[in-house]
């Protein structure tokens, strides 16, 4: 599963479109299997805008959901081997998204 989080802009063909935060969080809890005894996170890829507009009511700025991932992999031991890729044109929120992406090691595609 590929997932495109962004307030406006519609999914390329290949991905589902998700519009909210706390959208994103259902999707992840859904793709998560027990492997070797811990909880792995079967999302392929991972590609983000920052500002969720009209939807931030429902999880706040698409950052927050990079906030969550590192909750439940240091928390709660997930694997998150997925890919991040961000779209968004709002250059601090896409350094800021960037940061925590690097910071858990996480594959950073362009």
């Amino acid at each position: 599963m590929k997932l495109w989080i962004d307030d406006l802009r519609p999914a390329p063909e290949g991905y589902k479109w998700v519009k909210s935060v706390g959208e994103a969080k259902i999707h992840c809890c859904q793709f998560l299997r027990k492997q070797n005894g811990r909880q792995v996170l079967q999302i392929e890829e991972f590609n983000l805008d920052h500002d969720s507009g009209d939807y931030q009511y429902n999880g706040g700025d698409y950052i927050e959901l990079l906030k969550w991932l590192e909750e439940k992999q240091y928390m709660h031991d997930w694997v998150i081997d997925s890919v991040f890729k961000i779209h968004s044109q709002n250059v601090v929120g896409r350094n800021n998204m960037e940061a925590i992406i690097k910071h858990n090691n996480w594959r950073l595609e362009p």
